[in-house]
């Protein structure tokens, strides 16, 4: 039990340390940072009200940490498919909910089934599944060194960092050209665009090893190039601008992902305006009065995209609230807003309602991210009309 609580206070001065030093980098700096500190001040706090289960986590995410240091890597060009381009530098996936047509005999065109994945989108003829991976590993490895501070999980992440982006031999591409394509109908959507959402876990991570002095020139000066080139796809490129426009969720990670790179970039400006104006507009044609989001009802998963598009939302108003644009507060005359879209779910997580609309898939899982994200509003903007359902 000692041991226990002597690694348990060990953890709680290190998130001490690594906060204060962190905030120290930034002022000195002026940067807006995308790393998400209230999400690890949260964890640091939770600690000491569950020592052993606190103690358990750590012990959990440093074990798995340990054999992530083993790992040779992952590369777009380990696909086994080949794109259309002919480089297998260049991201591939096919469309999730697309599958071979029982009614001909070479299966193509790919038909639509909404909310059903399709198995073959998910194994190692595209580069969906080595993205996922490399995404979650480079995740773990960033939490393990912001808790212990030890080098070996930074050096890690920046070799993995490397292989994927920047290795000449290995490097993938910056654009998503042949992203979600569809056998027999497209070479390539704008719906692929979102699969690299968690992309914001690679700039997490290099704005923490550049606050903390082991982020090497070259791979800062590689990194800010390969997102100069992708930014410029995501804003200038037909499929980009076609998933700017899109009015659902797509529209709404689109501007996740592109602010967020553009805070990277540290063109605050840039993300000033665009939060004042798009994403503004975003809120007022996706949410209803009442607070509905009428085209995440008409899918066959409509409380998890409900969900996925206000967390969504609540990520742009973290961004606004760190350059000083308040899209939290922002109320259309008929009263359209991210908080009344929240309202809106908070009956049926209650149980006080019956969802309505199909939902083809367990909620469990949706329910449990509509709660960590009332918390999140709760901590970052003083919310405390949502009190009812924390208190659950």
């Amino acid at each position: 039990m000692k041991d226990k609580l002597a690694l348990y206070i060990k953890v709680i001065v290190l998130l001490l340390v690594s906060v204060r030093s962190v905030s120290n980098a930034q002022e000195k700096n002026n940067k807006v940072s995308t790393i998400k500190y209230e999400k690890l001040e949260e964890l640091k706090l939770a600690m000491p009200s569950g020592k052993e289960k606190a103690v358990k986590n750590f012990k959990k995410l440093i074990e798995e940490a340990d054999k992530l240091l083993k790992i040779e890597g992952f590369s777009a060009v380990n696909k086994v498919g080949v794109p259309p381009s002919g480089s297998k530098h260049d991201y591939m996936s096919i469309g999730p909910y697309w599958w071979p047509n029982p009614e001909t005999d070479n299966g193509l065109p790919y038909i639509r089934k909404d909310g059903k994945i399709n198995p073959e989108a998910r194994n190692n003829y595209t580069d969906f599944t080595a993205k996922q991976s490399f995404i979650s590993v480079v995740q773990t490895l960033r939490m393990a060194y912001y808790l212990t501070n030890e080098k070996k999980y930074a050096d890690k992440n920046l070799e993995l960092i490397n292989i994927w982006f920047l290795d000449e031999a290995t490097k993938m591409n910056p654009n998503i050209n042949y992203g979600q394509y569809v056998p027999g109908e497209s070479e390539g959507r704008c719906f692929g665009i979102i699969e690299f959402g968690g992309i914001t876990e690679v700039i997490e991570f290099l704005e923490l090893a550049k606050d903390r002095n082991i982020l090497d020139k070259k791979t800062e000066k590689g990194m800010f190039n390969w997102f100069a080139e992708y930014g410029h796809w995501l804003k200038h490129s037909k499929l980009g601008k076609e998933e700017s426009t899109r009015k659902n969720n797509h529209g709404t990670h689109y501007d996740v992902q592109l602010l967020n790179i553009l805070l990277y970039l540290n063109r605050t400006n840039e993300v000033k305006k665009y939060l004042s104006t798009i994403t503004k507009a975003r809120i007022f044609s996706q949410i209803e009065p009442d607070g509905s989001q009428p085209l995440e009802l008409t899918r066959t998963k409509s409380f998890s995209y409900s969900v996925m598009n206000l967390h969504a939302f609540l990520e742009l108003a973290i961004i606004g609230q760190k350059v000083g644009v308040n899209l939290w507060g922002l109320e259309s005359k008929d009263g359209r807003s991210i908080k009344k879209g929240y309202q809106y779910m908070l009956p049926y997580l209650n149980q006080e309602k019956e969802w309505e609309y199909k939902q083809i898939k367990d909620k469990k899982h949706s329910e449990e991210k509509l709660i960590s994200d009332l918390k999140l509003a709760k901590e970052m903007f003083n919310e405390t009309s949502f009190n009812i359902v924390l208190g659950k």
